[in-house]
C-alpha cells in the first residue's frame, strides 16, 4: 500500500505541476486521466491513511497535493479532493490503528524515527498534520465556491459548478458538502473561522455606501451569508463545547463577531434584495447573541429600522418590498428560536413597537403575525406562565373576531356562504391569516414534545396536573373552524359543485406549485424563504387572478386547519375531552367520498393519523370507530379501482382535477401515478399507527403466549383485549375491520413496497392477535388470506427490500396457527411446485431448532422450492451478492 501511495503521489505531482505551470498545455483527454488519478488517490487516501502516516514527509506531501486539488481550478479534480477532506477532518477515530498497523507493516518500520509518540498517533492520526494554513485555505476555497454557474457568473479561471457535471448529484447536495466541511473546520478551529469568514463578508459586501449590487455580487453574499450561519452554529450551539473553550480564543471569537455586528448595524441598505440579505446576515448570529446578550437591543432596532425603511405596497406590479418586508419579520423568528432567552428582557419593547407600527397602519397582518410567531417563540423559553399571558394578549383580538356570529352566519350556515365570502377578498385573507396564526400558536407553544409511546405521554401529562397554554382556547377556536372546513369540502360535492361558477370550479383545481411537487420539479426554498401563500397573498396583487387567489386561499386553510385539528389532538384528554367529536368527525368524514386523492392523504396525515394516535382509550368508540370507518371504506374502494386501473391498462385513474393541461399527457399520468402512490402510503401509514405499540400494551408478544401447541381453552376472548390493544378494539368494528383487511391483503399485490413497508406491523398485530384470541374468524383469515398475500407480495421484485420481515411474518403464522387451523398448511400445498413430503421434511426442520434466524431461513428456502424459484423478492437477492465496489460510468465530460 505504501508503494501503491507513493506511484500514485508521482504521477499526481507530475499532474499538478504541469497543470499550475502551464494550464492551456492539458488537453482534454490528459484532464480526464487527471480526474481518474484523483479519484483514485482520494479513496486510497480516504481508507489507508495508516500505511503512510509514520512517514511524516510523506504524509505531509498527500495532504499538500489533496489541497492543491481541492483549490484546482477545475470543478471536478476539486470535487474528488471534497470528498478526501470529509473524511479526513471529520473522522479522526479512522485512524486510530495507526500506530499498530504501520508498526507491523512500514516497510521503514521504524516508528522511533518520526518525533511523535505513537500514542499520540493514535489518538490524533492526520489532523496532527493539518496546519493552521491548510485549515484556513480549505475555508478560503469552500467560501468562494459557494456560488452556481448561472448566466449572472462572469468569466474567471475558476470552474464553477454547473447542471451538466456527471454523476455529482446536484448542487444543494455538494454545497451541503461544502458547509459540513466548514461546519467540522470551525468546529476544531473556531477562531480562524471566524476571521475567514469576516473576511469574507468583507470582500463580497465592498463598498458599503454602495447602493445596488450586480446580481452575481448578490449571489456571493447569500453564499457568505451561508457560511456566516454554518460557522456560528458550529462555534456556539449547543454541545457546551465552546463554554470549554480558554479565555484566549473566547476573546478572539468574540472580538471578530462583535467588529462584524457593528459594521452590519452601520450598514444602510435601501435595495430589499440588499436589505433581505442584511437581515439573514443578522439572524445568523443568533447563537452568538445567545452568548452576548448585551447587543440584542441593537439588533431588535436594526431589524424594525429595516422593515420600517421598506414602503408598504398593497398594490403594485412589483412585489419586492412586501417580500422583503416579510423576509424581516421571519429574521425575528429565527433570532428568537437561536437566541433563546437572550430576547426575553427585550419583549415589552418589541411589543410596544408592533402596538405603535399597526396603529400607525405600517404593519400588514402577515407581518404581524409572523412577529407574533417570534413572540410566541420568546415566550415558550420562560416557562408555561409567560405562554400563557402572551397567549391571552395575542389571542384576544381574535377571538372577538373569531367568535362573532354575524359572519359565521352569513358565510358558513351552507356552502353558498362560502362563495359570497370569495366576493370578499379582503375579509377572506383575514380568516386564512387568523387560522395559520392559530396554527403557529399552538405550534410554539407549550412544552417540547415526548418521543414516547402516545399512550404513556398522554398518561403522564395528565397524571403531573400538566395543562397545555393552548387547551383553554381550543373550545372557542375549534367550532367555526369545523364549520370552515365543512364548507370547503362541500364545494366538491353534488349537486352545489355543478352550480358553482366557472371561476371557482377553476379554483378547485390543483396549483402550479402542488404540479410541480408531483411530477419533482420543485426547487428547494433557500433557507428562511417564505412562499408565496405564507403571507403575500393577503389581498389581491394586480395581475393576479381572482382563480388563483381563491385556489391559493382553499389549499392554505385547508392544510392550516387539518393540521391545527393534528396539533391540538396531540394534547391528548385536553382537546377530545373540550369538544364533541361527532362535529369532528361530521366537518371531516362528511363528503370524504368526493375529497380528491391529495386532499384524502393531507387529511390522513395532518389530522386522521394524530388523531388515532392522542385518542384516550376509552374514547376510542366515539372517536376511533366513528373516524376510521368512513375513511377505510372509501379509501378500500377508490385505492382498489384505480390499482386495477393501472396495472392493466398502465394509467391510474384518480379524481384529482389538474386544470388546463392540454398536450401535457404524460405528464398528467406521471401526477395520477405519484397522487395514487402517495395515497396508499399514506393510508398504510394510519394502520402502522394503529399497531404501535403504545396503543397495544395488552397485547402479548408470541414468545410470552408459550408453547406453539398450547390448547385453545387458555386463549382469550378478543373482547378482553378492547380496551388495551387499538388493533383488537378495531377487529370487534366490523364495519372498519373489514375494509381495513381488504387493504391489508390487497396492498401485497400493489406495486409499491413503501407501502408494504409501513402495513407490516399491522399484520404482526393481527397474527398475535389471531395466536392469542379465540376468535376463529380473525384466525381463518390471518391463516389463510393473509398468509397466501404474504407469499404473493413475494412475487414482486420491488418487495426485496422487505423481504425478510415478510418472510418473518409467514414463519410466525406458520409456527404458531398451523397446529390450531388447517388454512396455513393448506395454503402452502396449493403452491405450484409443492410436495407433501417438502412439507414434511419442513417440519421436521423447524421441530429441531428454536432459532428464529434458522426458521426464517427453512421458510426462505420452502417458499423458493415450492414455487419453482418464481418468488422475484427472493431470488433477486441470488443476484446481488457479487462486487459492489466498482464503477462503470462513463468518463466523458458530458453526461
Amino acid at each position: 500500500m505504501s508503494n501503491i501511495f507513493q506511484v500514485l503521489m508521482n504521477i499526481s505531482q507530475e499532474f499538478l505541476t504541469k497543470s499550475r505551470m502551464q494550464p492551456m498545455a492539458i488537453d482534454e483527454s490528459e484532464y480526464e486521466f487527471g480526474v481518474c488519478i484523483c479519484e483514485t488517490v482520494v479513496a486510497l487516501g480516504s481508507s489507508n491513511m495508516q500505511c503512510i502516516l509514520v512517514d511524516g514527509a510523506r504524509t505531509s506531501h498527500f495532504l499538500q497535493q489533496m489541497l492543491e486539488y481541492y483549490q484546482h481550478y477545475r470543478i471536478a479534480l476539486h470535487f474528488q479532493s471534497l470528498l478526501f477532506w470529509l473524511v479526513a477532518l471529520r473522522e479522526p477515530s479512522k485512524a486510530k490503528s495507526v500506530a499498530r498497523v504501520s508498526g507491523d507493516t512500514s516497510p521503514a518500520g521504524n516508528l522511533g524515527s518520526v518525533g511523535v509518540s505513537s500514542t499520540e498517533k493514535e489518538k490524533k492520526g492526520v489532523s496532527l498534520f493539518i496546519t493552521d494554513e491548510i485549515y484556513s485555505t480549505l475555508l478560503d476555497v469552500s467560501f468562494k465556491r459557494m456560488l452556481k454557474k448561472s448566466a449572472n457568473s462572469s468569466s474567471s479561471l475558476l470552474e464553477l459548478w454547473n447542471e451538466e457535471l456527471e454523476g455529482k448529484s446536484d448542487f444543494s447536495n455538494y454545497r451541503t458538502k461544502l458547509l459540513d466541511l466548514i461546519r467540522v473546520i470551525a468546529s476544531q478551529r473556531p477562531v480562524i473561522a471566524a476571521a475567514n469568514i469576516v473576511q469574507r463578508i468583507n470582500v463580497v459586501s465592498g463598498d458599503a455606501n454602495q447602493t445596488t449590487k450586480s446580481p452575481q455580487d448578490l449571489d456571493a453574499m447569500v453564499g457568505a451569508q451561508l457560511g456566516l450561519e454554518t460557522v456560528v452554529s458550529a462555534i456556539f450551539d449547543g454541545s457546551g463545547d465552546y463554554a470549554k473553550t480558554d479565555h484566549e480564543a473566547k476573546f478572539q471569537i468574540h472580538r471578530t463577531f462583535e467588529g462584524l455586528l457593528q459594521q452590519l448595524l452601520s450598514l444602510k441598505w435601501t435595495e430589499p434584495s440588499l436589505i433581505v440579505i442584511h437581515g439573514h446576515y443578522l439572524d445568523s448570529l443568533g447563537l452568538y447573541l445567545r452568548h452576548y446578550p448585551d447587543v440584542v437591543a441593537s439588533v431588535v432596532n436594526k431589524l424594525f429600522e429595516l422593515l420600517t425603511s421598506l414602503p408598504i405596497t398593497i398594490q403594485g406590479p412589483s412585489n419586492n418590498s412586501r417580500q422583503a418586508r416579510l423576509q424581516i419579520c421571519s429574521s425575528f423568528i429565527r433570532i428568537s428560536r437561536a437566541a433563546d432567552k437572550a430576547l426575553l428582557p427585550h419583549m415589552k419593547n418589541i411589543a410596544d413597537t408592533m402596538a405603535y407600527l399597526q396603529g400607525e397602519g405600517r404593519l400588514l397582518r402577515a407581518e404581524h403575525d409572523h412577529l407574533c410567531e417570534a413572540f410566541l417563540i420568546m415566550a415558550s423559553s420562560s416557562g408555561i406562565q409567560q405562554q400563557q399571558e402572551v397567549l391571552a394578549w395575542l389571542l384576544e383580538p381574535l377571538n372577538k373576531t373569531w367568535t362573532q356570529v354575524e359572519w359565521q352566519t352569513a358565510y358558513l350556515s351552507d356552502p353558498s356562504g362560502l362563495t359570497d365570502m370569495f366576493a370578499d377578498t379582503q375579509f377572506m385573507w383575514s380568516i386564512y391569516h387568523t387560522v395559520t396564526f392559530f396554527e403557529k400558536a399552538l405550534k410554539r407553544s407549550g412544552t417540547k414534545r415526548s418521543t414516547t409511546a402516545p399512550q404513556a405521554a398522554i398518561t403522564t401529562t395528565t397524571a403531573t396536573g400538566y395543562l397545555h397554554p393552548m387547551s383553554s382556547h381550543l373550545s372557542w377556536i375549534l367550532p367555526p373552524l369545523l364549520r370552515l372546513l365543512r364548507c370547503i369540502h362541500a364545494l366538491w360535492a353534488e349537486p352545489f359543485a355543478q352550480s358553482l361558477t366557472g371561476e371557482i370550479k377553476a379554483a378547485k383545481s390543483m396549483t402550479i406549485s402542488e404540479q410541480a411537487s408531483l411530477l419533482g420539479e420543485t426547487s428547494k426554498p433557500t433557507k428562511g424563504q417564505v412562499a408565496p401563500a405564507d403571507g403575500l397573498l393577503d389581498v389581491q396583487r394586480e395581475g393576479e387572478s381572482k382563480e388563483n387567489n381563491i385556489r391559493n386561499w382553499l389549499r392554505g386553510v385547508r392544510d392550516s386547519g387539518y393540521n391545527l385539528i393534528g396539533l391540538a389532538a396531540t394534547l391528548g384528554e385536553a382537546f377530545f375531552r373540550c369538544i364533541d367529536g361527532s362535529s369532528v368527525i361530521l366537518a371531516l368524514m362528511e363528503n370524504v367520498q368526493v375529497m380528491e386523492f391529495r386532499h384524502l392523504r393531507q387529511l390522513m396525515h395532518l389530522a386522521v393519523v394524530p388523531l388515532v394516535k392522542y385518542c384516550p382509550a376509552e374514547l376510542w368508540q366515539i372517536w376511533t370507530a366513528n373516524l376510521l370507518q368512513p375513511i377505510f371504506v372509501h379509501c378500500q374502494q377508490a385505492l382498489d379501482y384505480s390499482w386495477s386501473s393501472l396495472l392493466r391498462e398502465g394509467r391510474a385513474k384518480v379524481p384529482d382535477s389538474f386544470g388546463n393541461l392540454s398536450g401535457s399527457e404524460l405528464k398528467v399520468e406521471v401526477m395520477e401515478e405519484k397522487l395514487l402512490r402517495d395515497l396508499t402510503r399514506e393510508v398504510c401509514s394510519v394502520l402502522w399507527v394503529l399497531a404501535l405499540p403504545g396503543l397495544n400494551s395488552g397485547l402479548p408478544s408470541l414468545e410470552q403466549l408459550g408453547p406453539v401447541n398450547r390448547i385453545d381453552s387458555s386463549l382469550k376472548s378478543l373482547e378482553s383485549f378492547a380496551s388495551s390493544s387499538l388493533t383488537g378494539f378495531l377487529m370487534l368494528n366490523v364495519g372498519t375491520a373489514l375494509p381495513a383487511l381488504r387493504i391489508t391483503v390487497e396492498v401485497f399485490s400493489w406495486t409499491d413496497s413503501e407501502a408494504v413497508t409501513k402495513v407490516i406491523p399491522f399484520c404482526g398485530a393481527l397474527i398475535h392477535l389471531a395466536v392469542a384470541t379465540n376468535r376463529a374468524e380473525l384466525r381463518q383469515f390471518v391463516g389463510n388470506d393473509l398468509f397466501s398475500s404474504i407469499i404473493q407480495g413475494l412475487s414482486v421484485e420491488l418487495n426485496a427490500v422487505v423481504s425478510a420481515e415478510l418472510i418473518g411474518l409467514c414463519r410466525e403464522i406458520y409456527l404458531y396457527l398451523s397446529d390450531k387451523d388447517p388454512a396455513p398448511k393448506q395454503v402452502l400445498l396449493s403452491l405450484s411446485d409443492m410436495k407433501q413430503e417438502d412439507l414434511l421434511a419442513f417440519d421436521d426442520c423447524l421441530s429441531k431448532t428454536a432459532s428464529p434466524k434458522e426458521q426464517k431461513q427453512h421458510m426462505r428456502s420452502l417458499l423458493l422450492l415450492a414455487t419453482g424459484n418464481k418468488l422475484k423478492a427472493l431470488a433477486s437477492q441470488k443476484t446481488t451478492n457479487i462486487i459492489t465496489n466498482v464503477t462503470t460510468r462513463n468518463r466523458g465530460t458530458v453526461a
